[in-house]
Order: C-alpha cells, then structure tokens, then sequence
C-alpha cells in the first residue's frame, strides 16, 4: 500500500484493535496496556502510517497550525522574526506554514484567505503596511491574528513593536551632533510606521537640534538593496550630510552607492539604520543601528497569539518593546 492511502481503520484492521485504541496510542493516551500499544506501534511503523492533521482538525476544531505571513522571507529581518515565531510554536505544539506575500496588497489577501481555508487557528502577520483590504479581511474572521514589526493605527488588531517615534528621534538627534542637514531615507509613507511614526520622530528631533524640516531630504523608497543603491546620487544632490535609513538593506545599497560615488562614510556623510540585522556588520564600514529585539518580536507575538488562541485575558492590544542603539563604523 502507498503511504498516503493508510488510513487509522487499516492500523487497527492490522494490529487487530479498535479504531479508538489506535487513536489512544497515537494521542500519547498512557490509558492502553503496553502489549497492545507496542503491538500497534510496530503496525504504524510497518505501514508507515501518518495520522490527518486535517481529519483531527475537524474532530477537535483545531489543527495546531498556525499562518505566518511574510512580506519578504530572504530580507534578514523578516527571517530573524520567523525563527522567534516558530521557537514559541515549536514549544507550544503548533506547527507553522509560512507564506511569502512579497509585499504586494493583492497577494496578501491570496495568501491570508489560503491560510485561512486551511483552518488555522491563528495568524501572525508581518508586514510593511496594513492595507485598509486586508484589514476589511481580517475584520471578517473570527481567527486570532497578531501583528509583528507592523502597526494598526487603529489598535484594533493586538500588535508587537518597538516605539519607532522615539528610536527614529533618538537616532536623528545622535546624527544632529555633527550634521545640519539630515535625510530620512524611508519605505513607503502610506505605512503608518514610516508616514506617521518614524517621519513625527524625525521632525520632532530637527526641532529639538533647531533644524529646519525639508520634505525635499525625504526620500520614499522600496525595501531593497538595488533601491538603496540607486537613492544614492540623489540623496548625495539633496545636500545631506547623514541619514536615517529605515530598512538594512537600503542602507547597504545608499552606503555602497555612496561609496562608489568617493563618498567617505563616516567623514563625509553618516549613516544610522533601523533593524541592526545581521547584515549591518557585513558592510565596511560597519552600519550603526537602532538595535531592535528581532527575535523576541517574532516570539513575543507568537506566544499572545498562543494567548488569544486558548481565550486567555489579553492585556492592551499594543505591546512596545525595549530598543537600543548600536553604533558602529557608519556615524562619528
């Protein structure tokens, strides 16, 4: 017989039990005598038989699945946040299925209702932006869904973050020691994190150094190295003598494009990114870095969502966590 035609009737047919008493052994029941439990192991093993996580699921209502949503899984940051998440699942005897949305709007919503078909039984979702669709979505399942390194402007959807106001402001006063004109070098302002949070730390730290504001030293752009690069000429023309980068691997590509440009970092031009991922210390020089705990927000968001899945009282929708700063070859 093929593996995947071995049914739970086929393992007890064989071992000469009922269906129940397999159900125990495959369950960890200890309520089945040891003759009979390893009669039926050698049978499972024999046949290879693997029980239907889906069969179970329906039986129970839950299949101990989880749905993890990731923009982009090749990004470091993205894939630090992953293993916090399956660490905490792993603990909590949930297996997760990880899908790429590749940031685009239309292929998230693909990807949440795939999972959601799928009978999760909670979702954490990682993403640049929170599009008012996959809100519309969300709102219209009764799933737990959490999200990590994004925010609901809302706060109606429990989320796991850092404070990016101060932290962007912490690090724009640190560039603001040495330079007069700063440049922040963001992803899409339509993300609250960028055009609300990170820009009204920005401002408010050019306020606080006497800095004048200039929408012409903000500078929108895609999460990727080759954006980064290519920024580089023009944030070189803009005047700017620093920048606070919100994604690593722009600012490995505006450091490199830079560079390439006879640019000298640090002496001629600073730069501070957001993530301090593993990348910031491939470079040369090394990246200065808002110093962000990656791994603890994938696992603080997978163990509320362990909470939400089990009905748990559940304090606050927003959960901040501490940041710091790592300064490294990048800045003076």
């Amino acid at each position: 017989m093929e593996s995947e035609t071995i049914t739970i009737y086929d393992v007890a047919r064989e071992a000469g039990v009922s269906m129940a008493t397999v159900s125990r052994v495959v369950n960890g029941n200890q309520n089945v005598k040891e003759t009979t439990r390893r009669k039926v192991l050698d049978v499972i093993e024999r046949l290879d038989y693997r029980p239907n996580a889906v069969a179970r699921g329906l039986a129970s209502k839950k299949t101990t699945t989880v749905g993890v949503v990731i923009p982009d899984i090749a990004n470091s940051y993205f894939a630090s946040l992953a293993r916090g998440i399956d660490d905490i699942a792993t603990m909590y005897k949930y297996n997760i299925v990880i899908a790429n949305s590749d940031g685009d709007d239309g292929k998230e919503i693909n990807v949440v209702n795939t999972l959601l078909a799928k009978q999760v039984d909670g979702l954490v979702f990682l993403a640049h932006n929170l599009s008012d669709k996959i809100r519309a979505e969300f709102s219209r399942t009764r799933t737990p869904i959490v999200l990590a390194g994004a925010v609901d402007p809302e706060d109606q959807i429990p989320s796991v973050n850092i404070d990016y106001t101060v932290a962007t402001k912490e690090v724009t006063l640190e560039l603001a020691k040495n330079n007069q004109k700063i440049a922040l070098v963001a992803g899409p302002m339509v993300n609250a994190i960028n055009g609300k949070e990170r820009l009204s730390g920005y401002q408010a730290a050019l306020a606080e150094a006497g800095l004048t504001f200039s929408e012409g030293l903000v500078f929108e752009t895609t999460y990727s190295y080759p954006a980064g690069l290519k920024l580089a000429e023009r944030v070189k023309a803009s005047g700017a003598t620093a920048a606070v980068v919100t994604d690593d691997e722009v600012a490995v590509g505006l450091l490199n494009g830079l560079v390439n440009s006879g640019v000298n970092v640090p002496e001629d031009f600073e730069i501070i990114t957001a993530n301090n991922s593993v990348i910031t210390e491939f470079t040369r020089p090394t990246l200065s870095s808002i110093e962000q705990p990656l791994y603890d927000l994938g696992a603080v968001s997978m163990r509320l969502l362990t909470k939400m899945m089990n009905k748990e009282e559940v304090e606050g929708k927003r959960v901040i966590l501490p940041h710091g700063f790592v300064k490294r070859g990048s800045s003076k």
